[in-house]
């Protein structure tokens, strides 16, 4: 048997350094993945730029990298910015998202001179070109608009159908459209349209997109508006488990930005400056999370069950998506006897089970166990749940970890109380 090496580590010497639960990220990775993106877009064609959105992960160390990889910032809080402008990330690379802004939000956005708002209603446009004009700024805004288009994904995830709480629907965007023609503090410059996330094919992009072409030809045709830019979201998906196949990167970019060159052609249209937002493709699969093993029983109709000292609260993806993952048993790599087992987390939770079913060594106390592509939605979703503490983050680069983000103590936890 042998030890998990993850990153150039040996991820158990990293549990005994660092402590578990712990969140361990690949800077490597998350470079590659970011030029990966860049190499099929920005670096392709003209007048587009990368986004990251932020709400996968967002710690120090991701906004030094992305300010590195000239990599612009999608956030959809007053904390996300608050830390973009703590690490003195460029305003005019961010773009600030989120569908129930606060007046305090926008106005910390407006403050700092932030490059977009995407705005989620006519009511919020009208209240940014309020705030902007009292202040004498004037922010670009892109709509963001709802197609209609079902994502083939967790309902929870799925952003763009009838129904969504996301965005302007179709049937109330020209006279949007007409109001924001009419704006003193604001400018409406395009249109924002995201799917879903965790989509293995562009077909829903792809489908989204030829409504909104269609509908850039009508407020050109009835209003005079041309927009000026076009967000075409993200919600790339990534394999957590054997049977993903999510398709390459470039087959969601390279079919949505020819297809977008090609009918502005066809209708004398400009081809407006173009945007994608990627968060868990770019750190999804940059992640993993280590596991200390505590009790581990037989439970009728279950079998070997195997308790960590972590779960829902640093991983609540299983029980609010039902999402799955990969595991190995890090100090135990290469046993040949397997068991089939469950990892269930240790808060007081029926519904607290990371991995069903799955085929490990015969574990017990100690062990150490990494659950794969980890690195999206977990650190960021982490809570203090049962009031356990949140884990740390180390960070990888050439095989050197660093800690990124400390271990939260009881008394970080309870600095609020009264």
């Amino acid at each position: 048997m042998g030890n998990f090496i993850w990153g150039g580590c040996d991820v158990t010497e990293l549990a005994a350094r660092f402590g578990t639960p712990l969140y361990v990220m690949s800077e490597d990775e998350i470079t590659s993945r970011i030029r990966a993106v860049r190499a099929c877009f920005d670096d392709r064609y003209d007048s587009c730029r990368t986004y990251f959105a932020s709400k996968a992960f967002l710690t120090k160390d991701m906004l030094r990298i992305l300010m590195r990889e000239e990599t612009g910032l999608d956030v959809v809080s007053g904390g996300e910015l608050y830390l973009a402008r703590a690490v003195g990330f460029p305003p005019e690379m961010i773009m600030f998202h989120g569908n129930s802004k606060t007046e305090a939000e926008i106005g910390c956005g407006l403050d700092y001179g932030v490059g977009c708002f995407v705005v989620d209603s006519a009511e919020e446009m009208l209240l940014i070109d309020r705030m902007a004009s009292t202040r004498g700024v004037r922010p670009r805004i892109l709509m963001r608009v709802t197609p209609g288009v079902e994502g083939h994904t967790h309902k929870h995830i799925a952003t763009a159908g009838v129904g969504s709480k996301f965005g302007v629907p179709m049937e109330l965007v020209r006279d949007t459209v007409s109001d924001g023609m009419r704006l003193r503090g604001a400018s409406l410059e395009g249109f924002h349209f995201h799917v879903g996330s965790q989509l293995m094919d562009n077909a829903c992009h792809m489908a989204a997109l030829n409504i909104v072409l269609e509908l850039m030809k009508r407020v050109r045709d009835e209003l005079g508006f041309v927009a000026g830019t076009l967000d075409m979201g993200g919600g790339f998906g990534v394999a957590y488990v054997e049977g993903d196949a999510p398709k390459p990167i470039d087959s969601f970019i390279r079919p949505m930005t020819e297809r977008v060159e090609e009918f502005c052609a066809a209708e004398g249209m400009p081809r407006p400056f173009l945007v994608v937002e990627p968060g868990r493709f770019i750190v999804g699969p940059a992640g993993i999370t280590l596991y200390a093993v505590g009790s581990v029983k037989e439970v009728p109709d279950i079998g070997l069950c195997a308790g960590v000292d972590g779960g829902y609260p640093d991983n609540p993806r299983p029980a609010l998506y039902d999402a799955k993952y990969a595991a190995v048993a890090a100090n135990k790599c290469g046993c040949a006897s397997l068991r089939r087992t469950t990892i269930v987390g240790k808060c007081c939770e029926s519904g607290d089970v990371l991995i069903r079913d799955i085929d490990l060594p015969e574990l017990e106390r100690g062990d150490i166990i990494a659950v794969k592509c980890t690195g999206a939605y977990n650190h960021s979703m982490s809570s203090n749940y049962n009031k356990n503490p949140i884990p740390a983050v180390v960070m990888i680069k050439d095989g050197e970890p660093r800690l990124s983000v400390r271990r939260q103590s009881f008394e970080d936890m309870f600095a609020m109380e009264i």
